[in-house]
Parts: structure tokens; C-alpha cells; sequence
């Protein structure tokens, strides 16, 4: 990961990605720059013919024709400008949008093990934030700059016709300038590149924030989230501060150079005028074409580091997008049009860290439509397993097989599509009830909703709400308990009507009275599917065709509840034990 953070993003990749399929909009707008840029330079020429020609010979109709052609000029450079931005920035805001979604659909789908090490609001950052800056090289940022040069040749030309003597002294300090320039921006883009990354921290833990804003104020803690926020914004700041000191370096160079050219300008032209050899009117053109070949090169320095800041935005982009889809995988080719449910595990690890498996070479088979409960105490791994089972994390070494088919080489999509998961700290979406348990199947007749909602007893609290299910929950559902929770969960999960089916703790959130409601309608959603039952509450899988028992990544014993009661090994110790209790 910190290898792809070094790659950058080349101008080959920009203009092959970004520019040149949106060719249209660019060249049309470079069409309305030319024309605008073109427009500006009527004025210093009418200047020099007013002063040199119409006022000595006192031509009121030249005057009139003078004064006419400087008016349409004018309105033509303000028609195009306005043109020009709504053109532009209109298809930059659009592409902003398209990338937005785009980056947004590849996390969406790459691994688990990903999010595990990714925090939501640097995530968040990365959609939002580092797309941002693609205005500026489709927006109006990019016509100015090429504008700007056009404007700065054009006036190059004409000033080399007024005085070549003059034109070389000005450019020996605009060469300087620009030559600062790149070294400059050169240097300016990792810090851009930090200030993301910076960025998306001070997101993430603001997000985290206010995510667990019940603990931090059960904690008293709310003075220290307070000061490791204003230490994120500082280091913010800084990175900030660096680059206003870089790009003000730069524009204060160029405004020292430029200057002194200015005033050298007004020497050598003052001496050609006082000798005969330029007139008032070539003296005040030159002036002004002056102006319009160094205001581009100024404003290259706001333009440079808006460019930059884009370009440093695509670097973490581009490094997002280039990480391996959960669907990349391209053993994945077999497609499941229906299954029956039979899994195996042959000999499976795993570890979330090198040389620390958390599951070691386990064997065992659920048959189709059976039920498999796992139990042992906290850390044992009993849901990494569980993970393995529903594919979101896939094994090490060894082999999980459905029906016979490597589950490896099995689309995601196809098994997913007949896979219900119900967690202990299951995610409620903000909304409705409603919305939360049509949630696998949006297009659910309402029939099929109540059957849901009924074998969950959801009704059991929604019908005490004015709303029912149109009742609002609150992100993360907190305006309800854990049990009521857990309850839509279940819903949720009856509803998918999965053909393999996950129940981490679904009941650990259950007073005495839900719970006893509850496993009547889970035996019922159990029948005719391969279930996984992880459970604390030894009471909830009496009925279980197999229980393993999982001890440190390694199945210690296996059997009926009856079996290994009578066996009074580890399952008969935790039994007994929370019996007492």
C-alpha cells in the first residue's frame, strides 16, 4: 500500500483520462478564450492609434469608429467569459460528480480485510475531497492557463514589433520567473499530497467523534476529543501554511521581477522617446501589451498551485482505485444459478496478521439445510468463521467448499444473492422500519413484508408507535433499544429468504421475553438452510445438528447437545457453568 502511494500522476494519464474525452467542452471553451483573449487586445491597439492618429489630425469620425470598435470588443470578452464559465465550470462540477460516484463504487466493493484497516471518514475524504480539484483542469483553471498563454505569445509578438530592444529586457526576468516557478510547484505538490492525507484524519476522527458521542460523554471525556481535534487541525494548518509560504514565494518573486522590469521599461522607453526613435502612442501600446503578457504569468502562480493541488488530489485517487476489487479475482468464474447449501471446510486457516493464525487448519462438514453452532469463548474464533463461511474474508490455506465447488471460484454475486447475515451489533440504516427491512428486497410485496414482520414480533413495538413502520429511527437506529434492533434484523433477514444464513449473537440483544418470542420464529427461518449459529447463551442451540466447540483457532470438540454433555468435556464445562449463573 505505502508502494502505490508513491506513484504520481503523469500529465500522459490526465490528458489520456480527464481531458481529452471531455474534448468538446475543452475545445469549445479554448474557441471562446481565443475569442476573448483577442477581444482584450483591441484596446491597447486603439490606444495607440487614438494617441498617435485621431487626436493630432482631430478625426471626430475616426473617433466615433475608434470608440465603436473598442465598445463591441469589450462585449464580446464579457459574452465569452460568461460563456466560458458556464460551459466549463458546469462540466467540471459534472465530472466531479461522475468521479465522486465512481470512487464511492469501488470502495463500496473491495475487501473487508480493507475496511478493517480503513477508517469511514478518511474514506469519506477520499470521495468527497480529493476529486475536488479536477475543476481546475476542466474548469475554467485550465482554459485561463492556456488563454493566458495564447494572450502572453500574441503579446510577445507585438511587442517584438514595437521594440525588440525592450521585448529582450523583459524577458530575461520572466524566463527567471518561470523557471522559479516549476522548481517551486515542483516542490509545493507533496505537500497537497500531505494535506490530504491530513485531511482525511482530522475527517475520520471527527467522525468517530461524533459517532461515539454517548461514550465520551458517559467518560467526561469531552475536553480530551476536544484537544486531540484542535492538535489535528493545527498539524492542518501548518501543512496549509507551507503552501501559502511556497506559492506566495513565487508570486512575490515574480511581482519583484516583473517590477523591476516595469521600471526598466520606463527608463529605455523614455530615452527612445526623448531620441525620436518611439512614439508617445508605440510607448503606451507597449505598456499595455506589456501588461497582458505578464498578467498571465502572474496569475500562473494561483493557476500553478490550483493545478497542483489537482494533480496531488489524483495521486490518492488514482491510488484508491488502482486497489484490487473484492471481485478482481480471477478464480471467481463459476456462477451459482441455485445451490443447495452443503459447505466443507478441508483443512482451513487464517490470520489477520503474519504468523498469528486465528483459525488453524480446521475440517468440517455442514450438510445441506442443517444447522452448525460454534461456541467457545471470546477471541476463540468462532467469527472469523463465520466470516469465512458468508466470503468475506477468504482462507489462507485449505478449502471451503459449497455443494463441491471451491467457494473461491464461485461469483460473489451469485452467493451473495442467497446469503443472510444477522449480527450481533447489526447496522440499521437512518430512515424508516420499513426501509430497513426492505432493505435486501426493495421490491417486497407488502405481503411478504408483514410475514417478516411478524415471524420477527417486530409488530410486537412498532404498533405502539404512531407511525408503525413509517416510524424514523435515528442513525444507527438509535432511537430504539438493542432488542428492537435486533428484532428488524431479523426481519430483515426473513425477508431475504437466504439459502445459506449467519446468526452472530442474534439474540444477545434480547430481554427473556423477546428472546423466547424470537426462537420460535429463527427455528422456523432455520428450516431448509444452511445455518451457522454463533452463540454466548448456551440455551439457544440446544437444537443444533451439530455444535463445535472452539477453543484458540481449534475445533476441541464437536457433537449434539446431548452428546457432548455426556462426554462432560469443555461444552459441558461452559453449560453448566452459565447454568449456575
Amino acid at each position: 500500500m505505502a508502494r502505490k502511494a508513491e506513484r504520481k500522476v503523469t500529465i500522459k494519464d490526465v490528458f489520456k483520462k480527464i481531458i481529452w474525452p471531455r474534448r468538446k467542452h475543452l475545445f469549445l471553451g479554448l474557441f471562446l478564450i481565443v475569442i476573448s483573449r483577442l477581444a482584450s487586445l483591441v484596446l491597447p491597439g486603439a490606444s495607440k492609434i487614438l494617441i498617435d492618429d485621431v487626436i493630432p489630425s482631430n478625426d471626430l469620425n475616426m473617433l466615433k469608429w475608434l470608440i465603436g470598435g473598442v465598445v463591441f470588443a469589450i462585449v464580446i470578452q464579457a459574452s465569452t467569459s460568461y460563456a466560458l464559465t458556464q460551459i466549463l465550470s458546469v462540466e467540471a462540477q459534472n465530472l466531479i460528480s461522475k468521479l465522486r460516484s465512481q470512487v464511492q463504487a469501488h470502495i463500496i466493493k473491495l475487501p473487508i480485510r480493507f475496511f478493517d484497516n480503513a477508517k469511514t471518514g478518511e474514506l469519506v475524504s477520499r470521495i468527497m475531497t480529493d476529486v475536488e480539484g479536477v475543476r481546475n483542469l476542466v474548469g475554467t483553471g485550465f482554459a485561463q492557463m492556456i488563454g493566458g498563454v495564447l494572450t502572453a505569445v500574441i503579446s510577445l509578438f507585438l511587442l517584438i514589433n514595437i521594440s525588440p530592444l525592450m521585448t529582450l529586457y523583459v524577458l530575461v526576468p520572466v524566463i527567471i520567473f518561470g523557471l522559479v516557478s516549476l522548481k517551486a510547484f515542483g516542490r509545493i505538490r507533496p505537500i497537497f499530497r500531505e494535506r490530504g492525507k491530513l485531511n482525511a484524519e482530522v475527517t475520520g476522527r471527527l467522525t468517530e467523534t461524533l459517532g461515539g458521542i454517548r461514550v465520551i460523554k458517559g467518560f467526561n471525556a469531552e475536553s480530551q476529543e476536544v484537544k486531540t481535534f484542535e492538535n489535528g487541525v493545527e498539524r492542518l494548518f501548518l501543512n496549509v501554511k507551507a503552501s501559502l509560504t511556497a506559492t506566495s514565494l513565487v508570486t512575490s518573486a515574480g511581482a519583484l521581477l516583473l517590477g523591476l522590469a516595469s521600471a526598466g521599461i520606463m527608463g529605455i522607453g523614455g530615452y527612445m522617446i526623448m531620441q525620436g526613435d518611439l512614439t508617445f502612442g508605440d510607448f503606451l501600446a507597449f505598456t499595455l501589451y506589456l501588461g497582458f503578457m505578464i498578467a498571465p504569468i502572474v496569475q500562473m502562480s494561483n493557476i500553478g498551485s490550483q493545478l497542483t493541488e489537482a494533480f496531488a488530489g489524483l495521486d490518492r485517487t488514482e491510488e484508491i482505485m488502482n486497489t484490487p476489487l473484492e471481485s478482481d479475482d480471477k478464480r471467481r468464474v463459476h456462477e451459482l444459478e441455485s445451490f443447495q447449501g452443503k459447505m466443507e471446510f478441508q483443512q482451513v486457516s487464517f490470520s489477520y496478521e503474519e504468523d498469528k493464525e486465528v483459525v488453524k487448519g480446521i475440517s468440517f462438514t455442514a450438510p445441506a439445510g442443517s444447522v452448525t453452532a460454534l461456541v467457545g469463548s471470546s477471541g476463540s474464533g468462532k467469527t472469523t468463521i463465520a466470516g469465512l463461511a458468508a466470503t468475506f474474508l477468504n482462507p489462507d490455506s485449505g478449502k471451503i467448499l459449497l455443494d463441491g465447488y471451491d467457494l473461491e471460484t464461485v461469483t460473489l454475486e451469485s452467493f451473495r444473492a442467497r446469503l443472510g447475515v444477522v449480527l450481533q451489533d447489526d447496522f440499521l440504516f437512518e430512515g424508516t422500519i420499513r426501509e430497513n427491512i426492505l432493505f435486501p428486497r426493495p421490491d417486497a410485496s407488502e405481503a411478504q413484508l408483514q410475514d417478516a414482520v411478524k415471524a420477527a414480533y417486530v409488530n410486537e413495538f412498532s404498533d405502539r408507535f404512531e407511525d408503525g413502520l413509517n416510524t424514523l429511527i435515528g442513525e444507527r437506529g438509535v432511537k430504539l433499544s438493542g432488542g428492537q434492533r435486533q428484532r428488524i434484523a431479523i426481519a430483515r433477514a426473513i425477508l431475504a429468504d437466504p439459502k445459506i444464513l449467519i446468526l452472530d449473537e442474534a439474540t444477545s440483544n434480547l430481554d427473556t421475553e423477546s428472546e423466547t418470542l424470537i426462537q420460535a420464529s429463527l427455528a422456523d427461518l432455520m428450516k431448509g438452510r444452511t445455518t451457522f449459529v454463533i452463540a454466548h447463551r448456551l440455551s439457544t442451540i440446544r437444537r443444533a445438528d451439530q455444535i463445535l466447540v472452539i477453543e484458540q483457532g481449534n475445533i476441541v470438540e464437536r457433537g449434539t447437545h446431548e452428546e457432548l454433555i455426556a462426554s462432560e468435556g469443555r461444552y459441558y464445562q461452559l453449560y453448566t457453568y452459565q447454568a449456575r449463573i
